[in-house]
């Protein structure tokens, strides 16, 4: 398949076997790739695999869209969904080294709708009874999903129902959703338990308070146009629409019709940083060798290198009940949290290969990243499997690549 070249300024391509691949090996990719496509399984991929600063490999197998029959290419364009998390996690840092905020600062300092919210007693009765907060959440605890807060759509109990409907940003606006967030409980105290849901969100809400500008308008003036990511936003357009990747009408395990966000057509009121970016492979990984460069990204500083060694630690300690293997992926034991990213905390335990201090996170739609320092890698999956398969690829992708390295 044809695919896109990325600037010399950013990343260059490289011979596999320079970079400590066996060919033959990295070969298994397309074939596993085009195994599941011929199943119906995903309508295609684009893998993109970068060590050393260099590209190994940058190919899409398969479909953008299936019944189109439009073969995938390597500049497709994905709904990355809660892929922007860590976007949005590296805006808000921007912020705090230059003095703006801090991460032990309290979100109602810039969001005072969300002062005073209260505590479910319990997440599982059908009746909602609440106690005070024990201290208010931080920026901190939004960055390492500490804060409380959950989605409407990760459980059926009162205090999950009182949330806002998942998704909303597409018919309330802002300063609604606020109110009615400000109205929910928090499923646990501030700090005690990782939780995931609208923590990353906010933190996009605090973005804009603090800089004055739309989430997008800033993210893409202080990130993605540094770095050259010129088809990353949250909305598609004459541009990137017609190389927008498709789902498949319906999921091949259950039978579910497939609906990803861009594809519905529908523009959203707000900028959602928890979720509401398009990007392509090849953007995508400019933005994670910046992270594995500790900063630096298209010849610019976009943060310091100690703050990404922040952000890539373990933040949950053996205080902090971790909820990640329990409630999102059962792969992945042996992994805490940092500030935006999944963190390895140690050789073994997890049915995913890797090393201990790699980073990843992953979207609902299908897309993947993972970061290995160790192995100076970083690997960024384009898929489009929104229903339950995203969980078999995540460790599919690892285990492909990971066995292709020999030096």
């Amino acid at each position: 398949m044809p695919s896109v070249s990325i600037p010399n300024t950013v990343l260059q391509r490289a011979a596999p076997a320079e970079l400590g691949f066996d060919v033959g090996r990295l070969g298994r990719i397309r074939e596993a790739i085009d195994r599941d496509v011929a199943a119906g399984l995903i309508p295609g991929a684009v893998i993109g695999i970068a060590r050393h600063g260099k590209i190994a490999l940058l190919e899409g197998y398969g479909f953008r869209d299936k019944t189109a029959g439009t073969p995938m290419w390597a500049d497709a364009v994905f709904s990355i969904a809660s892929m922007t998390k860590p976007m949005a996690s590296v805006g808000i840092m921007m912020l705090a080294e230059e003095g703006r905020l801090l991460l032990g600062d309290p979100v109602s300092k810039f969001l005072p709708q969300l002062a005073g919210m209260k505590v479910a007693k319990s997440i599982t009765s059908d009746t909602l009874e609440t106690v005070p907060a024990e201290r208010e959440m931080t920026v901190q605890d939004l960055l390492r999903h500490t804060s409380g807060l959950t989605y409407q759509n990760r459980g059926t109990s009162a205090a999950y129902r009182a949330y806002p409907v998942h998704g909303t940003s597409a018919a309330l606006s802002k300063d609604d959703f606020l109110v009615q967030l400000g109205k929910a409980p928090l499923l646990f105290q501030p700090g005690t338990t990782w939780e995931y849901g609208l923590s990353t969100d906010i933190l996009g809400f605090i973005i804009e308070a603090v800089s004055g500008q739309r989430l997008g308008a800033f993210l893409s003036e202080r990130l993605w146009q540094p770095l050259g990511m010129a088809d990353t936003g949250f909305e598609l357009t004459d541009h990137t629409r017609e190389r927008y990747a498709r789902a498949l009408p319906k999921d091949p395990l259950t039978g579910d019709p497939l609906v990803v966000h861009h594809a519905t057509g529908k523009v959203s009121k707000w900028e959602s940083g928890g979720g509401g970016c398009v990007s392509t492979v090849a953007d995508y990984l400019r933005f994670s060798q910046m992270l594995l460069d500790g900063g630096v990204g298209n010849g610019q500083r976009i943060l310091g290198r100690k703050t990404i060694a922040l952000m890539t630690s373990d933040h949950l300690g053996d205080k902090i009940v971790n909820r990640l293997t329990q409630t999102m992926d059962p792969a992945f034991a042996g992994y805490g949290f940092g500030l935006g990213f999944a963190v390895r905390k140690e050789q073994g335990l997890s049915a995913a290969n890797g090393t201990a201090g790699d980073y990843y996170w992953s979207g609902v739609y299908g897309t993947y990243f993972w970061n290995d320092p160790t192995e100076r890698m970083t690997v960024v999956a384009g898929i489009v499997a929104p229903g339950p398969l995203r969980l078999r690829y995540r460790q599919l992708i690892r285990s492909l690549v990971l066995q292709a390295i020999v030096d």
